[in-house]
């Protein structure tokens, strides 16, 4: 008996894991233009950093360094960030916003939280801080799960 509840519990959790996350991307995709999911959470990354290094782009998003270059190279394309040196050591090679960038992630973000508070005031007060409570858990679980492996 408790391995069928296990079991619904799981069907339920992939069920709505897999509507919440493209019912989701679809609605951010409308407000993100030419520019990937990843590669918003990058420019937001940078933003709030103001320089950064491919490497730790590569750590924080738990992807190859290659992916973040590809990533980064497309944004350079696009004109949304810039590379530079990075202080005395000249191999390391500092990431930054550029104006462009800085203008596009600023009036993508004042959507992004209109979006994001049109959903969440459906909820009431409580029902939000439990679901930001146990979803912030479950981030935490995950990356522990993935620093083990």
């Amino acid at each position: 008996m408790l391995e069928r509840s296990i079991q619904q519990l799981i069907e339920r959790y992939l069920s709505v894991s897999f509507l919440v996350n493209k019912r989701g991307a679809a609605l951010m995709k409308c407000e993100l233009d030419d520019v990937t999911h990843d590669q918003y959470y990058v420019l937001r990354y940078i933003y709030k950093r103001g320089v950064c290094t491919s490497t730790e782009l590569a750590d924080v998003f738990a992807v190859n360094k290659s992916a973040i270059t590809a990533m980064t190279n497309r944004l350079v394309e696009k004109g949304m960030i810039e590379r530079g040196r990075g202080g005395d050591d000249r191999r390391i090679i500092a990431l930054s916003l550029t104006e462009k960038g800085r203008k596009w992630l600023e009036e993508t973000e004042q959507n992004v939280y209109e979006l994001v508070e049109a959903i969440m005031t459906k909820l009431s007060h409580e029902e939000i801080e439990q679901f930001i409570q146990t979803y912030e858990k479950l981030a935490m679980i995950l990356q522990e799960m993935g620093e083990s492996k």
